[in-house]
């Protein structure tokens, strides 16, 4: 995958403080990245890594790795993200798709997902991009779908984080018409927080107006693949 990035976690405990150091690595072997999470300390290290990096999982990124399974089981549902990333960056090759720990981060910038001036009505582009993933969606029914809205730092905190909100909603009101579970689907505006470019200029105003997904295992997934790893 030309934009996939593979991110490996390695763990260590400095007196009597937790500190995650997260390297970013491409072409690395999911499941050996899964067992050496586990052996660090699974889930229990995963939820600190949530709270670190995600604000206890008010991020993508923070969701992701928050729900670390770990060992051999976390390796398994790697391999799997690793096939549904595939295909993620194959039907929307303009996405930039992240594999971190044992999920899926999705970054559609505003010439993906799109909406009408200041209001939260997805335009025809942003409909159909959107269409573009519901295969590959509904192709893994055993993941949840967390769906995160920023916008730039123009106008006030509570106008943006309401906008961030309603656009979110959007999102996961379309996804939901299209045959997605909404119980699979979780929505969340973040406002202009978060910013991953300089809001002082126009390019980096609008690579900040975005949506993110989480994509991560649900409880199926992960049982399903804790028995595999007994086997």
């Amino acid at each position: 995958m030309k934009t996939t990035k593979i991110y490996i976690l390695a763990l260590a405990f400095i007196a009597s403080i937790g500190i995650t150091s997260c390297e970013a690595v491409k072409n690395t072997n999911n499941t050996q990245k899964g067992v050496g999470i586990g052996a660090a300390g699974g889930a229990v290290i995963g939820g600190i890594l949530g709270n670190n990096l995600g604000k206890g999982g008010n991020t993508a990124l923070g969701a992701i790795i928050g729900g670390v399974v770990g060992g051999t089981a976390g390796g398994l549902i790697g391999n799997r993200m690793d096939k549904q990333a595939q295909k993620i960056d194959e039907a929307l090759p303009g996405a930039e798709v992240e594999r971190v720990g044992e999920g899926i981060k999705i970054t559609l910038g505003e010439n993906s997902v799109n909406f009408d001036l200041n209001k939260a009505t997805l335009t025809s582009t942003a409909k159909a991009n959107l269409d573009k993933l519901v295969p590959v969606f509904n192709e893994y029914p055993d993941t949840n779908i967390q769906i995160f809205g920023y916008t730039d730092s123009s106008g006030s905190d509570e106008y943006n984080l309401n906008l961030s909100n309603q656009r979110a909603a959007s999102v996961k009101s379309y996804l939901g018409g299209k045959g997605i579970k909404s119980a699979r689907i979780e929505a969340k505006g973040m406002g202009e927080a978060d910013p991953i470019a300089d809001n002082t200029t126009k390019d980096g105003m609008a690579k900040n107006r975005r949506v993110e997904f989480a994509i991560t295992a649900n409880e199926k997934m992960v049982q399903d693949a804790q028995k595999e790893a007994k086997q």
